[in-house]
């Protein structure tokens, strides 16, 4: 259990914005980053959940983990638990619990927030 609550906390650490990046930033560029993540999700259908992730007046919709495979795929997974470090089957409801926090946290005003370049 340590390695998951490290990687709860890893995750919820670009909680203060600035300049810098989150770990989950970190680790979601090797799959295009945010917006490469949040794309996948659209083209899948799950544009009302990416939507409100990243509208400042709603509710953050939840995503469930089966979603989140579907929509990145397995290729995708894998590279994501490389860079976690953690097991394929735990690596979409790590995602499905903590991606809508940490795009909304990453959307101030509705507008993600992408530095990189």
């Amino acid at each position: 259990m340590g390695l998951l609550d490290s990687l709860q906390s890893a995750l919820q650490g670009g909680q203060q914005g600035g300049g810098s990046s989150s770990p989950l930033a970190d680790a979601l560029n090797s799959v295009g980053g945010y917006q490469g993540v949040l794309d996948m999700l659209q083209k899948s259908g799950l544009g009302d959940r990416v939507e409100s992730w990243l509208s400042a007046n709603s509710a953050n919709l939840p995503i469930a983990p089966d979603e989140i495979k579907a929509a990145l795929g397995d290729q995708h997974l894998q590279q994501l638990a490389s860079q976690f470090g953690i097991p394929l089957d735990q690596v979409a409801g790590v995602l499905a619990q903590h991606l809508p926090a940490a795009v909304d946290q990453a959307s101030p005003g509705g507008v993600l927030a992408t530095r990189n370049g």
